[in-house]
């Protein structure tokens, strides 16, 4: 994504991933349209967004929901590259909320990939997946021989049937990659996925990311809390 620092679209633009890619962003000159759930314009709450460096003259925020694919258009117009970063995160554990975020998760992310078609602009479709769309797969977790790699997929069946924390998410993530690698093939749109294992570290948005907070139970000596936070 080189040619004269053009703009980008990232989308889920307030998450902990996403505020770290917008920041990267404009530090390396790209203007970056971010979307987000909250009403076009509306910056009340969004200041540790606008208040990037470069975030005056280069960014914009937009509103748009993966239950309203055709909601991205305006941010995709003009872009030479979109980051897919937001996702459905629903840990109830039930059966009908599984095929729910796995329905939003899937449309949501081949209509973002139809806008970037339409637009004639968007060259790379970055999309961001999880380490559930590969670990779980009824792999034994002791086996140290196994190194996971491209060909490693989560066992969907496997999920449904054991049922571990975030099941539902993790099937979601998994049939999304799959549907975007495909789609992207089968329409010549240039897809690059990214498998995001545990995220810890610094964090821009406001808000104590919950990958963040567990392992600091850990690290303060809370495990009656992580234990409880992943309903071990």
């Amino acid at each position: 994504m080189e040619e004269g620092r053009a703009r980008t679209c990232v989308t889920g633009g307030t998450g902990f991933i996403a505020c770290w890619i917008i920041k990267r962003l404009l530090e390396d000159g790209y203007s970056v349209n971010a979307t987000s759930t909250s009403s076009s314009g509306d910056t009340k709450g969004m200041t540790f967004l606008t208040n990037l460096p470069g975030a005056c003259q280069k960014l914009q925020l937009l509103k748009a929901h993966l239950t309203e694919p055709e909601s991205f258009k305006e941010a995709i117009k003009g872009c030479i590259g979109v980051f897919q970063v937001a996702s459905p995160m629903d840990f109830k554990e039930k059966e009908e909320d599984e095929e729910i975020v796995t329905k939003t998760s899937i449309n949501g992310a081949l209509g973002i990939m139809k806008a970037c078609l339409t637009s004639n602009t968007v060259k790379r479709f970055v999309y961001t997946s999880s380490g559930s769309a590969v670990s779980y797969n009824g792999i034994k977790e002791d086996d140290d021989e196994i190194v996971m790699g491209e060909s490693f997929w989560g066992d969907v069946d496997y999920l449904r049937t054991s049922k571990p924390f975030g099941w539902s998410y993790a099937i979601s993530k998994t049939l999304a990659e799959k549907a975007v690698l495909e789609f992207g093939k089968e329409n010549g749109l240039d897809v690059v996925t990214v498998i995001t294992p545990f995220v810890i570290g610094p964090f821009i948005c406001p808000k104590l990311p919950g990958s963040v907070r567990s392992p600091l139970y850990l690290l303060f000596g809370m495990f009656n809390k992580f234990c409880f936070e992943f309903n071990y």
